[in-house]
């Protein structure tokens, strides 16, 4: 199939080409900003979308994988001959075929530590063959006849067991322990908690989270001779493109990768998954297009989940507040593969301290791997960090509002006192509080009988600012319409939509003559990951250049044409005017080299990040509870979140991210929990049932939005910053501080199940 370059020549670096320079930020817009329907509404309520669920293509095939049952197996024979005799089987495919004798790839250590089809299966979910068939049943039903004899092997799936000394090793001749763990400190710890008048400890741990998007994973992969076409559910169309090149050794032009529509992914699609290699393979071996769509119990097993984190915090304060000393350990599970389970950020950036020492580590247990999860290790670490902050607070009876904004940041320490081209932080405090009615919430009374009520508040802060990577290419056409392309996948976020307003706001054509062609690796232009909240401030400034472009070809056009000086020219409503005398204007449908031509170009790439500087996210939220101290049960009555996101682009996209965020922290904090045999290593929450996402009764009603922006001109052309990340810091640690404001004990395991509640109330001290 070819031999292709080192795969790390095609990865994207830190810097872009840089745009033009001298864009100047925008005042009063007229299109960005307002709360707009999205382009594509019509097609994704109306079911016309295709997603890559969706897609049919002539002579597919449907393709079904088998998976080891067992939490830690050997495979000694794989038998097809019961597959192969039935009527509508086409192919099967295992380890024994030379084909898929492929490595598998660790993104975060970049060396393989598997197979495709591995004979050492470690998590019952791993995949052990495939089989494919005239149509989805068949397939089904042809793995279930699909002969496999392990040899099972002893399992772990406890994080603690699995550090023990004669525990069963999921690597053999390697350690549980990932790698030793990372650490970071600054300034004098041991003398930053002497001088504290108060010292807390505390030990809080988190459970594993599972995506579940609505769309399952799935691919469709079609070869044209040696060319590869796959249809994909994905975040990241050229990632995929780079990995399948790589995993297959085939030049990366002849591997195109189509998302145009994907319903959900939350870090779970970012990375080339085993079915798509497993589709692709197929499709080569028959000839003929191949589709595999995961079952939904098969999504819980092995796409990707949160890790569970076990974190002891110990902070210090002077009795005015003042932090003295944080320190912070962490250990988190990543499965039977190594990845990274990080979770100490917020406790070395988000409050102003001077004495910080954390460390972090990854365990290897018997189950599907790690991967992003919506703001990867923030959740978790806001769960601990916060909670120790609002006991310092009860402590040292001082508002949990208050000695927060007594620690506020003015530089990010993490990286050496680096300035923040914005911090509304603060604002989100204050402006949160008091939207909230924070201080006359706080004096109402909890109740007297079994119902009380409680109020919390925890911060957050998202710390990447995405890669400055993307093109954008505008195309204006003779009619005055207008095409716009790009390579980043819009995730269900109104990504589409966001871009074409920024080329309305410079172009003053309507939303409704601006077609988008994106997410796809054989037309548009590389972007970066849909993901890490870094799409609409990575991307909307090269839109804006390309629309720039556009523009300035425009007015000489129509200055030429009208005889006027190009700086005396404005666009609007698909016209360009004289502002001195509006008499003079011209449609841009009637520019007569414009029809000459019939399409002009405009080009934009993304500038740099500012040097020096360091463009973050931030976010405060506020919850109130209403606890039944006899049952345990607990009830969100209210959340308010106050978000630091920059410009809003548009403001009904940015609250659906932030409500959804909010109801993705509330089952992180309230519901969510994979559960584990730990005899078998199989995991008994696979299904919607068992496994408690949060409903429609499980959100409150009332969610307000305070949308904080610090106009800020450093950032980017357009002075946005991400949202998608810091929506769901926070929510679940002030969810657990409201509870503890309600009943007066403190819950440090999540999720805060009525079982867990009403066994802490009933124990106060010796259940954690």
């Amino acid at each position: 199939m070819g031999e292709p370059r080192s795969h790390s020549e095609f990865q994207p670096q830190a810097e872009s080409r840089s745009t033009p320079t001298g864009t100047p930020p925008w005042g009063e817009t007229r299109v960005v900003g307002k709360a707009l329907p999205r382009i594509d509404a019509y097609e994704r309520v109306s079911g016309s979308a295709t997603y890559t669920l969706d897609v049919t293509l002539p002579g597919m095939l449907h393709a079904a994988i088998v998976r080891c049952p067992h939490g830690h197996a050997l495979v000694k024979r794989v038998d097809f001959s019961k597959p192969l005799a039935m009527p509508g089987v086409v192919a099967v495919l295992g380890a024994g075929d030379q084909e898929a004798a492929l490595d598998w790839y660790n993104e975060a250590d970049k060396g393989a530590q598997s197979r495709l089809f591995d004979p050492h299966c470690r998590f019952a979910g791993e995949e052990v063959a495939a089989v494919a068939a005239e149509n989805a049943y068949l397939a089904a039903d042809a793995a279930r006849q699909v002969e496999v004899e392990y040899e099972e092997r002893d399992v772990v799936v406890d994080m603690d067991e699995a550090l023990k000394d004669g525990a069963p090793r999921v690597h053999e001749g390697a350690p549980n322990l990932v790698r030793e763990p990372s650490k970071y400190e600054r300034g004098d710890v041991e003398k930053g908690f002497a001088e504290a008048d108060l010292v807390v400890e505390e030990t809080y741990r988190t459970s594993v989270e599972i995506h579940a998007p609505m769309e399952t994973h799935g691919s469709v992969a079609r070869w044209e001779g040696s060319h590869l076409t796959v249809w994909d559910s994905t975040q990241a169309p050229f990632d995929v493109q780079q990995a399948l090149a790589r995993v297959l050794k085939i030049p990366l032009s002849s591997v195109r990768v189509i998302a145009h529509y994907m319903g959900g992914g939350f870090g779970s699609k970012l990375q080339l998954s085993k079915h798509t290699v497993i589709a692709a393979l197929l499709a080569k071996k028959t000839g003929r297009p191949v589709k595999v769509v995961l079952p939904r119990e098969h999504s819980f097993l092995c796409v990707g989940n949160r890790p569970a984190n076990t974190m002891t915090v110990k902070a210090g304060a002077k009795k005015d507040g003042t932090l003295t000393a944080i320190e912070m350990r962490s250990r988190g599970v990543v499965g039977a593969y190594a990845s990274w389970a990080d979770a100490t950020y917020l406790a070395t950036d988000l409050y102003r301290c001077p004495n910080v020492r954390t460390e972090d580590g990854a365990v290897y247990i018997n189950a599907g791997p790690e991967r992003a999860f919506r703001a990867p290790g923030f959740p978790q670490c806001a769960w601990a960090l916060e909670q120790t902050i609002d006991t310092l607070a009860a402590k040292l009876k001082i508002d949990p509002v208050a000695l927060r904004l007594k620690n506020m940041p003015t530089a990010s320490q993490l990286r050496k006192d680096m300035p923040y081209t914005s911090n509304g932080l603060p604002r989100c405090l204050e402006e949160g509080a008091r939207a909230f009615g924070w201080e006359a919430a706080r004096k109402r009374p909890k109740g007297d009988g079994p119902i009380v009520r409680g109020v919390g508040v925890a911060a957050g802060q998202w710390g990447w600012e995405g890669q400055p990577v993307a093109t954008v290419i505008a195309k204006l056409f003779a009619d005055g319409s207008l095409s716009l392309t790009f390579g980043a996948a819009d995730i269900g976020t109104g990504t589409k939509t966001v871009m074409a307003m920024v080329a309305s706001e410079e172009l003053g054509i309507g939303l409704d003559r601006i077609r988008v062609e994106h997410a796809d690796t054989g037309t548009s232009p590389y972007g970066v990951a849909s993901g890490g909240s870094q799409t609409v401030h990575v991307n909307t400034p090269a839109a804006r250049e390309a629309a720039l472009a556009l523009k300035r070809q425009v007015v000489t056009m129509a200055a030429a044409q009208l005889g006027v000086p190009e700086d005396d020219l404005t666009l609007a409503g698909g016209e360009v005017a004289s502002t001195k005398d509006p008499a003079k204007r011209v449609p841009i449908s009637e520019l007569k080299q414009l029809r000459q031509q019939q399409v002009i170009i405009g080009v934009g790439t993304r500038h740099p990040h500012p040097a020096g500087k360091i463009a973050l996210p931030f976010a405060a939220q506020f919850a109130e509870v209403e606890v039944n101290r006899a049952t345990g049960e607990c009830r969100v009555v209210r959340l308010l979140a106050a978000h630091d996101s920059g410009r809003i682009m548009n403001c009904l996209t940015f609250q659906n991210q932030v409500f959804g965020g909010m109801t993705m922290g509330i089952g992180f904090g309230m519901t969510e929990e994979r559960v584990m045999d730990p005899q078998t290593g199989r995991v008994l929450t696979a299904n919607l049932h068992d496994y408690k996402l949060p409903t429609a009764v499980d959100v409150p009603a009332d969610m307000t939005l305070v949308a904080i922006d610090p106009k800020d001109t450093e950032c980017n052309t357009t002075g946005t910053k991400g949202v998608g990340e810091p929506a769901t810091i926070p929510t679940a640690a002030a969810i657990a501080n409201a509870i503890y404001d309600a009943v007066g004990v403190r819950l440090t395991t999540a999720p805060i199940t009525p079982a867990r509640l009403a066994e802490r109330l009933a124990h106060p001290v010796t259940v954690g």
